[in-house]
């Protein structure tokens, strides 16, 4: 034990005064705005290290296959089952679903199922007949056939095996393993290589790079706690908003930098420049994504706990607008606040993310249409992460804030691409539903993300009783053949 404590004490007087000069030199930087591109070098490393553990995988693979008898049917590759069809989602993320749909059961009869030829024949009277040439005579009188609410039957059991609205909160799909654990459980054993890789790896990320991470976090949270404090006290003027802006931003870099995010930032001369923005959402992070190069004001639920810290703490040295639970279902108070916001030209712009839940970075989802009634411009952002360096989704249901941090501080890096879209502005004859739809439209393809209609919130509450009922006003017309 003596021998080990010894160890210890020599190991920290080595790496004391590096380790110091390495932190200082960081924030330093992260003050400034500037980078050495350590990074990024980091992150094209380990782009050749999951290639070379990849080639390897493979091999592993194929020497199992070779032992297995004759007798045995080969196996089934893991990468594309034949159940499964993966669909690219954007540049590097994949996504796997089970089922591969041409008809949809939406929330509503402008999303509803696509009938098929047949169906639509019989519902409009006309029988085919039974030479299969699709041929018939009108029949006056319909009546009811096992055949009418088939395509009923069938969506529903797509939505038993895989729903569309579950998929999205769950962990995005990989094609390769990228040397964690908590994405593959059996990788790291096919082979002695691997098992060396995968261990130094785990050194690296617990032993190292955590430590590091942990503390530059820390100094981040106490400078912002320091700095808007300073700022709140400073008379209203232009000597504030600069003090706190600048607080803002250098401590949303510095903690940026906790989690070794690489963000490659496209058509910058869109930028926000007052007005709303609204972006996807996939995790609590998008927020020092957006601002790393520019001072946002938010908007959003008051909350308790180290989340409800930040919130205090960015409030004294910006003008953010926060509301209680009772006051956000008040969709009129919103919507004053945000008029007031925006009328003022010194406010920056106000960051929105209408989907009003974390998706899992393949999928938009539903844009609430509140921020889109209040006028003005709209600058959509589009946010996409690279799955490969680790899982940038905040299951809030599953994971506090605190336990998600501790998972990015120990995955390998965070690296987004962030795309500035035109402003837009809503028609005369558009209203906000169509304006919001429109919004999301162009967010999803520009991130090469797929556009859903269902309502993100379904992930915490039970479908609406109104799309039951327009369902069962639909299925009704059709036995009626109207």
């Amino acid at each position: 034990m003596a021998l080990m404590m010894s160890f210890v004490s020599v190991a920290v007087s080595i790496l004391y005064t590096p380790f110091l000069l390495l932190i200082l030199c960081i924030i330093f930087l992260a003050s400034i705005g500037k980078s050495l591109g350590v990074r990024r070098l980091y992150v094209n490393i380990l782009l050749k290290l999951f290639e070379y553990g990849r080639q390897h995988i493979e091999v592993a693979k194929k020497l199992q296959r070779n032992d297995s008898s004759d007798d045995e049917e080969p196996p089934v590759p893991d990468d594309k089952p034949p159940s499964a069809i993966f669909k690219e989602n954007g540049i590097n993320g994949t996504k796997m679903t089970v089922i591969e749909r041409e008809e949809i059961l939406g929330p509503s009869p402008e999303l509803n199922y696509k009938r098929s030829t047949s169906q639509e024949r019989v519902s409009n009277g006309v029988r085919p007949d039974n030479t299969g040439k699709g041929e018939g005579t009108k029949e006056n009188n319909l009546e009811f056939h096992l055949h009418h609410c088939m395509d009923l039957v069938k969506a529903g059991m797509e939505s038993i095996i895989e729903d569309q609205v579950t998929s999205v909160f769950e962990a995005e799909e990989l094609r390769s393993w990228n040397l964690l654990t908590r994405t593959n459980m059996q990788y790291e054993f096919l082979s002695w290589r691997l098992t060396i890789i995968w261990m130094m790896g785990f050194v690296v990320r617990y032993f190292f790079l955590l430590p590091l991470r942990i503390m530059i976090f820390v100094i981040g949270i106490i400078f912002m706690l320091t700095m808007t404090s300073i700022a709140s006290t400073l008379p209203p003027g232009r000597i504030q908003r600069f003090v706190g802006m600048m607080s803002y931003m250098i401590s949303i870099r510095i903690m940026i930098r906790s989690l070794s995010v690489v963000i490659n930032y496209h058509d910058k001369q869109n930028m926000p420049k007052g007005g709303i923005c609204v972006a996807n959402h996939t995790t609590i992070i998008d927020v020092a994504v957006l601002s790393c190069n520019q001072c946002f004001s938010m908007i959003g639920q008051r909350h308790g706990g180290f989340l409800g810290l930040l919130q205090r703490a960015l409030a004294r040295a910006s003008p953010h607008i926060w509301f209680e639970r009772s006051e956000v279902k008040d969709r009129h108070a919103v919507a004053r606040r945000l008029k007031e916001h925006i009328s003022v030209p010194d406010n920056p712009p106000i960051l929105i993310f209408p989907e009003g839940t974390c998706i899992n970075n393949t999928s938009v989802m539903q844009f609430k249409k509140g921020s889109f009634e209040v006028g003005g411009w709209i600058y959509p952002v589009a946010i996409k992460y690279d799955p490969r360096f680790g899982d940038a989704f905040w299951n809030s249901s599953r994971y506090g804030m605190l336990h998600y941090l501790l998972n990015m501080m120990s995955s390998w890096a965070i690296v987004c691409d962030v795309w500035y879209l035109p402003p837009m502005r809503r028609g005369e004859r558009e209203d906000a539903v169509a304006f919001a739809n429109r919004v999301k439209a162009c967010v999803a393809a520009r991130g090469g993300l797929i556009d859903l209609q269902w309502d993100g919130q379904l992930k915490r509450m039970k479908a609406k009783k109104e799309w039951r009922e327009l369902q069962q006003e639909e299925f009704s017309k059709r036995l009626k053949g109207e």
